[in-house]
């Protein structure tokens, strides 16, 4: 499988190899963004003793020293004392106690443990292991940045949990020219021109598998977005109004399960502000001008209503977020007389259809943001966390809604003016079929 090309990038030093770089940057033991403090439990122990299993170890311990504009924190490093493992030991271990272990490695790890033996490189490709898998909690939310280098797709993904940055090849797609719609469940799906057919593919980058979905029954370049249900593992693609804001086609939605696109209701008549859109709780909203609030199309009834929630006042753009709960975000610069003032959170009360404030953007944040970006940003959300990107100048500003902090993410130096992002959850178990 080519996925053991992963190679893992910290900050803007990046390896010259498909390979993990084997330095101690790659390895940093790092507290997770939405976790506790740091921990560590691989196998090590004290000089000069035999150790045979697992066992504690000496963490020096520092102070982080804050999130603000300039920094990200840092936190202490684990001291990795020279230890003699017994193979015969390790070697005897259950089938099932090993795929329980191996189930919990964070999901770029594994690739450099398949090199360890021929036993562990069958079972991370064993379906039973794909079962531990999918029982296991996620490894936490990353960032996925895509473009293209001389024609050639790129790849970065950053991890939450351990602040770095690992690279994935990404020449295991056809040479189309194609663009990134967005990820979900650990597929992430792409649309673009074959020659001058419009298609739509979607892959698993850890698993370089990939499939091509037929053709749609209006084949047009369409808006489109991407659902995974985790449960009957299967996902759903809704494709819109074409790209040109041509809202006379019918709404399509693609099933995995039966391999094909059905018609559903063509989109009243609206005046859109964007074509960014959000799915909530088998709902995807759409912002509109006129007549004024959001559209909302009913997956599972498979039918367009108008919600008469009425933005902001002083609201000069805005981004639908979709938040875990039901939740529905609006982002969104406030301004006056043209004048940017800040930029506000609010949330979509569903029972009173009003949007209420939740959070304000600091001001320091704010003016960095606008200062790198030129006032060009893109804002996307998952999982109550929001993303402010501008790739461009290699910074991201991340918020988490619940625990109301704001920090800045260090981009990659392989990202080009063109990148194009979004959240991601990677999964082996996540299938194609």
């Amino acid at each position: 499988m080519a996925g053991s090309g992963i190679s893992s990038e910290s900050g803007s030093g990046v390896s010259g190899s498909g390979a993990f770089r084997d330095d101690e940057n790659c390895h940093k033991q790092v507290s997770p963004i939405r976790g506790g403090g740091s921990r560590n439990t691989s196998p090590s122990g004290r000089v000069g003793l035999r150790n045979t299993s697992p066992s504690r170890q000496k963490v020096i311990k520092t102070k982080p020293r804050g999130l603000d504009e300039e920094t990200v924190a840092t936190f202490g490093k684990v001291v990795h004392p020279d230890v003699q493992m017994e193979d015969n030991i390790w070697a005897m271990l259950p089938e099932d106690l090993l795929n329980e272990i191996l189930a919990r490695v964070p999901p770029f790890m594994i690739f450099r443990l398949r090199s360890v033996c021929k036993r562990w490189n069958l079972i991370l490709q064993d379906h039973s292991f794909l079962k531990f898998q999918s029982q296991v909690p996620s490894h936490g939310p990353c960032l996925l940045t895509f473009w293209k280098n001389s024609q050639t797709p790129q790849c970065s993904v950053f991890s939450l949990p351990l602040k770095t940055w690992y690279r994935i090849p990404f020449n295991f797609l056809p040479q189309w020219a194609f663009w990134l719609v967005g990820s979900s469940g650990g597929l992430v799906c792409f649309s673009g021109l074959d020659g001058l057919t419009f298609r739509t593919l979607v892959c698993n980058p850890l698993t370089q598998t990939w499939r091509t979905l037929p053709s749609m029954n209006y084949d047009q370049q369409r808006q489109l977005i991407m659902v995974v249900d985790r449960t009957d593992k299967s996902f759903k693609v809704i494709a819109t109004s074409d790209i040109y804001g041509d809202r006379s086609l019918p709404t399509e939605v693609y099933n995995s399960k039966i391999d094909k696109w059905t018609v559903h209701q063509i989109m009243p008549a609206v005046n859109l502000c964007s074509s960014k859109m959000a799915y909530c709780d088998s709902r995807l909203y759409l912002e509109t001008l006129s007549p004024l609030g959001l559209m909302m199309y009913r997956l599972d009834l498979g039918y367009w209503e108008h919600i008469p929630a009425k933005f902001p006042r002083s609201l000069l753009d805005g981004y639908l977020v979709a938040g875990t709960h039901k939740r529905l975000f609006l982002v969104g610069r406030i301004g006056l007389y043209s004048t940017l003032q800040s930029m506000r959170i609010w949330e979509l009360d569903h029972a009173k259809i009003l949007w209420v404030e939740i959070s304000r953007m600091p001001p320091k944040y704010f003016r960095a943001l606008l200062r790198l970006s030129a006032e060009r940003f893109e804002c996307f959300g998952q999982d109550n966390l929001i993303c402010f990107t501008s790739w461009n100048q290699g910074k991201g500003l991340l918020y988490d809604v619940d625990k109301k902090v704001w920090s800045w993410i260090a981009g990659c130096a392989l990202q080009s003016f063109n990148s194009q992002v979004c959240f991601y959850e990677p999964r082996f178990d996540a299938s194609v079929q």
